[in-house]
């Protein structure tokens, strides 16, 4: 049976580290009030000069150099973000260029904090197959961009970062075992971007005066939904594959809040030392913390040949996905 299998990881953070205690010269909060309620110590910045894409093709080319393999024997760059250089081109057009795929076609996801996992999904249908056989799926955002530095709510949430995995065919009993992604737009209003769309472009005074620019969020309601849909995912994957949370070596949750982190895997049966969490370095990254994650994951060795990783994440739309993966 022909199966999609990660081959290669990598990841790329900026050097800018933003502090709790330099968001307290900024807000009105500290380091405890931060540190209890969502696990957060820091958070990378971008400089001016970089973009999701100077992220992205970072990491892509890390993931490349893991396994030796050359931009031009790409066949597919999928970029999961929200934070695109531009409305248009997409973002993985850029990494194309900048890589050097000449052979690959390259597209956009917009997914949110569940992008990537989108991504992976895509990518493991492609490779089943039989139309791609190289397939770079990469996390990237800025999303420092889009966050009101003077609500403090959402500024201490957020960092910037990319995450890149390459997906080869494989034969053997290896790689990705089932994906699962859901969407609920019910509830689209409670985190999204209201200004710089057809709704509210920003040639309109209202979008300026209102700072409709900057991304908004209903954090409790959020936080409910979130447990519970990345619950429901992960379970999902586990009864497709008749396994249970004892044979999970690890889960990859998405990097949103440790509390939630913490709730979805008490929701699923898997404990704290079988998760993986680097939250307290990087803030939410959105679409790039799951890869980020993995690529850390991978490179500190907590992963082993047979390992079964679950991943799972939540974001704005709403979306929810998982996937099941034999290292």
């Amino acid at each position: 049976m022909l199966r999609a299998r990660i081959t290669g990881t990598g990841s790329a953070v900026p050097d800018k580290v933003l502090t709790n205690q330099d968001l307290e010269k900024m807000v009105d909060t500290n380091d405890e009030w931060i540190t209890t309620r969502t696990g957060i110590k820091e958070r990378r910045i971008a400089a001016k000069d970089e973009y999701t894409s100077t992220l992205a093709i970072k990491a892509a080319r890390s993931a490349l150099e893991m396994v030796s393999v050359s931009p031009e024997q790409l066949d597919m760059i999928l970029v999961a973000t929200v934070t695109p250089d531009f409305p248009f081109p997409a973002t993985a057009c850029i990494v194309q260029n900048e890589l050097g795929a000449n052979n690959a076609v390259a597209f956009d996801i917009t997914a949110a904090c569940s992008g990537f996992l989108y991504g992976l999904s895509m990518a493991d249908a492609y490779i089943k197959t039989g139309a791609f056989k190289k397939i770079l799926v990469i996390g990237a955002e800025l999303l420092t961009r889009i966050v009101d530095f003077t609500d403090r709510n959402t500024c201490i949430l957020f960092g910037d970062g990319a995450g890149a995995v390459l997906l080869e065919p494989s034969e053997e009993e290896k790689g990705i075992l089932s994906t699962h992604i859901y969407s609920n737009g019910n509830h689209w209003q409670l985190l999204y971007l209201p200004g710089l769309g057809t709704r509210n472009p920003v040639t309109e005074q209202k979008t300026m005066d209102e700072r409709l620019y900057y991304l908004r969020m209903e954090g409790n309601d959020v936080f409910k939904y979130a447990v519970r849909a990345m619950g429901d995912a992960a379970t999902a994957a586990l009864e497709a594959n008749g396994c249970t949370a004892d044979d999970v070596k690890l889960l990859i949750p998405h990097q949103a809040n440790r509390r939630i982190i913490e709730a979805t895997g008490k929701r699923v049966g898997i404990p704290l030392e079988r998760i993986f969490v680097n939250l307290h370095k990087y803030g939410n990254t959105s679409a790039a913390s799951i890869p980020i994650a993995l690529d850390e994951a991978n490179r500190s060795g907590r992963l082993n040949p047979g390992d079964l990783v679950l991943m799972a994440a939540f974001g704005g739309g709403f979306t929810y996905a998982s996937a099941l993966i034999k290292w």
